[in-house]
């Protein structure tokens, strides 16, 4: 399954800008384009039309060509994608379509599927609700037979059509609040819609939702710029949409996926209601250059790191108003992370000190700079920058060794015990600095030693829950 989202990951959003334009110029003045009508298409006695490969099917799972839904298109006119949890909003691309009309028109082979399902995965999402009530459901899931199966069929495979290599079927989903479905193969497993917008996990994995109110996980596709690669997103929406808090945390692989590193931290089971979090995953390699601010030697002269400027600036001028379009603005805004994540954490706000309302690091490599280099620290912008407006939570696991933090090797950075390091001495002196400064111990700036705790996952997943709250009280 991951492997089929990274790959159509990869084209969804390279060629988003040329599609539009190609859009704009194919339907001006073309009215069928709008009823998603076309020549290849087969009307169905309720007036929605698709490709002749096709199929649409009834609640109860039968194909059949005629079949209209009961639902209604609660469109609001806007630009924006909502959340899952009210009506669909008319997300159009440039004025010109709406996501129905880019489906149909892949469907009918008048545009690269791809893209088109790029452009509707940045948009209102998959599956899409059509105007006459039914739901395009699509993917590129590959050779062989596919088929829809789900709460609103009885889990009876209902046969997708085949347009070139999209996969595609409209159903009548009745009640789409909460409807799980996924993609059958002829031969296989069963797989969660790569495209899928809602989703959650249960005992055989990912599962999609055609809609969803209740808590639950929405991805959106391939987020760069600022000469980063691009990403994908993974955003807890809490109950009915309704959030007061918004954290943007990284690492977003290890957030929510019970098949993550160590099992993953599953921050599902203990996020405060009322608290947005939108997990933005790593790029694997690249990952220690975007979440360093500066470079630095960790060992044999190869030099890694400094791209952190760039990947703040991706946060905060690309990711944010997107989520904020997509789903609201929050009242008290937030960024998280662990080890380097932690680093970053800091250097966002660091960067954009009026912007966040509370930075929170476990493990945080604050010493990143000193290990084989003389080049600036987290402490040392820290410092010259004075105190800042935010909150702030640091932790880690570790020891002290049983005698006194001290720079053994004058490099201005605390070193810990080599065999029991989790960053302790360096978070300490953090803190020590942080207080200094003017941040006031259990009023905007709480610190927490887990004594002996490693650095990974598991450890970290199992004291979460702690910054959250505080997080969640401001």
């Amino acid at each position: 399954m991951r492997d089929i989202v990274r790959a159509v990951s990869r084209r969804l959003r390279a060629a988003r800008a040329s599609l539009i334009l190609a859009l704009v110029g194919a339907c001006a003045g073309d009215d069928e384009a709008d009823t998603g009508a076309s020549e290849s298409g087969a009307t169905t006695s309720g007036g929605t039309t698709g490709a002749a490969s096709g199929a649409t099917t009834t609640s109860g799972g039968a194909s059949e060509s005629g079949t209209t839904g009961t639902g209604t298109d609660t469109s609001a006119g806007t630009s924006a994608a909502t959340t899952s949890t009210g009506g669909d909003t008319d997300t159009t691309t440039g004025g010109a379509l709406d996501d129905e009309a880019i489906l149909r028109m892949a469907i009918a082979g008048e545009i690269d599927p791809a893209d088109a399902l790029a452009t509707v995965a940045d948009s209102g999402g998959l599956p899409v609700l059509t105007k006459d009530g039914t739901f395009l459901f699509a993917c590129l899931c590959g050779p062989g037979g596919w088929s829809l199966i789900g709460d609103h069929n009885a889990w009876a495979p209902a046969p997708m059509g085949q347009s070139g290599p999209l996969w595609w079927i409209e159903a009548d989903v009745p009640a789409p609040d909460g409807s799980r479905y996924k993609f059958k193969p002829d031969a296989g497993d069963d797989v969660a819609d790569p495209y899928g917008r809602r989703y959650s996990y249960d005992q055989f994995g990912e599962i999609s939702f055609v809609r969803a109110s209740a808590p639950h996980l929405e991805r959106w596709y391939a987020y760069a710029g600022f000469g980063l690669g691009p990403r994908d997103l993974q955003v807890w929406v809490p109950q009915d949409g309704a959030f007061t808090h918004m954290l943007f945390a990284h690492d977003g692989q290890n957030l929510f996926d019970p098949a993550g590193i160590g099992g993953g931290w599953k921050l599902q089971k203990v996020v405060p209601p009322e608290m947005l979090i939108v997990g933005i995953d790593n790029t694997g390699v690249a990952r220690m250059d975007e979440y360093t601010h500066v470079e630095d030697d960790i060992g044999g002269g190869e030099l890694y790191g400094g791209k952190g400027d760039a990947y703040a600036d991706l946060v905060e001028m690309t990711i944010r108003p997107r989520m904020e379009a997509a789903y609201g603005e929050a009242a008290v805004v937030g960024t998280m992370g662990s080890s380097l994540g932690g680093l970053i954490a800091f250097h966002i706000g660091h960067r954009f000190p009026e912007r966040y309302d509370m930075v929170i690091s476990l493990s945080g490599t604050m010493g990143w700079g000193s290990i084989g280099l003389q080049n600036p620290t987290m402490m040392e912008l820290y410092e010259g920058a004075g105190k800042r407006p935010f909150a702030v939570y640091l932790d880690s696991g570790g020891s002290d060794g049983g005698s006194p933090c001290v720079d053994a090797d004058a490099d201005g950075t605390m070193d810990d015990d080599p065999d029991a390091s989790d960053n302790y001495c360096e978070n300490l002196q953090m803190r020590d600095l942080l207080e200094s400064l003017g941040w006031a111990f259990d009023v905007d700036l709480w610190h927490w030693w887990e004594q002996g705790a490693p650095h990974n996952e598991v450890a970290w997943a199992a004291r979460v829950d702690y910054p959250l709250g505080l997080f969640a009280d401001l």
